[in-house]
C-alpha cells in the first residue's frame, strides 16, 4: 500500500515537473515581448540597458498603423456579428431541428478549424476573384466569418445543450410557436454565451493573419501591418510595444469571455422558481409568466 502510495507521488511530481517545463516553452518567448518593449535598446538582447517608454509612444499619431488597426476594428466587428448569428442559427438547429441535413451543417461549420489556414487562404481566394470582387475588405470579412464560426458553433452548442430541455417543452406546451421560444426562452437565457461567442469570434478575427494575407486588398489588417514591419530592425521595438499592447487588450476580452460564459452556466444550473402561474397573453403564440 505504502509503495503504491510512493509511486503515485513520484508520477505526480514528474507530471507537475513535465507541466511546468511545457508552460515555461509555451508562454516564455510570449513574456519577452513585454520585456523587451521597455528596454531601452533596439535589440532584443540580454542584459537590459534599461527602463523606458519611448517605443510607446512611438505608437501615437502613427497613420499608417492607425487605419491598420480601424481597418482590423471594423472587419472583427463585422465578421464576429456574422460568426455569432451563424453560430445561434447552426447550433440551435443541430439541437432542435431533429434534421440529418442540420446536423452535417453542424459538422461542417466546425470544419474549418480541421482545415489548414493557407488552405482556406487559398481556397477563399480563388472563390473571391471566380466572384469578380478580388481581394478586399469584403474578401476579408467573409474568410473571417468562416474562421470564427467554429468558435462560435462550440460555444452556443455547448449553451443550448446546458439549457434543461423541460423548459423549451413547456414553452411549446403553453401555446408558444418554434419562433417565439427560440426567440422570448432560448436567447435571452443563452445571452451571456451569446456575447461570449461574439467577443471570442472577434478575437480570431482581430489576430487572424493567414487568411487576412491571401484576402488583403490595399487596407491591410493590423496582423499585415506588423508583419511589414518586421522587415526594418529598427522597427522591432515598436513592434514589441505594440504586440505587448494587443496581448494585453486579447487577455482582457477572452477573461470577459469566460467569465460571461461561466456565469452563464452557473445561471442555468439554479433551480427555476418553485411556482409559476399559468401563461398570460398568450395570443398569436407570446408567451408571458409571472410569479405568483
Amino acid at each position: 500500500m505504502n509503495t503504491a502510495r510512493l509511486d503515485a507521488k513520484q508520477g505526480g511530481g514528474w507530471l507537475g515537473a513535465y507541466v511546468l517545463a511545457y508552460l515555461v516553452f509555451l508562454y516564455l518567448p510570449i513574456l519577452l515581448i513585454p520585456l523587451f518593449s521597455f528596454n531601452n535598446s533596439i535589440q532584443a538582447a540580454f542584459p537590459l540597458q534599461g527602463f523606458t517608454l519611448e517605443w510607446y509612444g512611438t505608437l501615437v499619431g502613427n497613420s499608417a498603423l492607425s487605419g491598420a488597426l480601424a481597418t482590423s476594428l471594423v472587419i472583427g466587428a463585422i465578421a464576429a456579428t456574422g460568426a455569432t448569428l451563424c453560430g445561434i442559427t447552426v447550433s440551435y438547429m443541430d439541437l432542435y431541428g431533429r434534421s440529418p441535413l442540420a446536423a452535417t451543417i453542424s459538422a461542417i461549420a466546425r470544419l474549418p478549424i480541421l482545415i489548414p489556414g493557407v488552405i482556406v487562404g487559398i481556397s477563399l481566394l480563388i472563390l473571391v476573384n471566380l466572384a469578380g470582387f478580388g481581394p478586399s475588405r469584403i474578401a476579408i470579412v467573409l474568410g473571417h466569418v468562416l474562421v470564427a464560426l467554429p468558435t462560435t458553433v462550440v460555444v452556443m452548442r455547448s449553451r443550448f445543450a446546458a439549457i434543461p430541455k423541460t423548459i423549451r417543452e413547456a414553452a411549446l406546451d403553453l401555446g408558444a410557436s418554434d419562433w417565439t421560444t427560440f426567440r422570448r426562452v432560448m436567447l435571452p437565457l443563452s445571452l451571456p454565451a451569446i456575447i461570449s461567442a461574439f467577443m471570442l469570434a472577434f478575437l480570431t478575427s482581430f489576430d487572424e493573419f493567414i487568411v487576412a494575407f491571401f484576402l488583403a486588398g490595399t487596407e491591410p489588417t493590423l496582423p499585415l501591418y506588423i508583419w511589414s514591419q518586421l522587415r526594418f530592425p529598427k522597427s522591432l521595438p515598436t513592434v514589441m510595444a505594440l504586440g505587448t499592447a494587443i496581448l494585453a487588450v486579447s487577455f482582457v476580452i477572452a477573461a470577459l469571455a469566460e467569465i460571461l460564459r461561466h456565469r452563464g452556466l452557473a445561471a442555468t444550473r439554479r433551480p427555476a422558481p418553485a411556482s409559476l402561474s399559468k401563461p398570460e397573453g398568450t395570443e398569436r403564440g407570446e408567451l408571458q409568466w409571472h410569479s405568483t
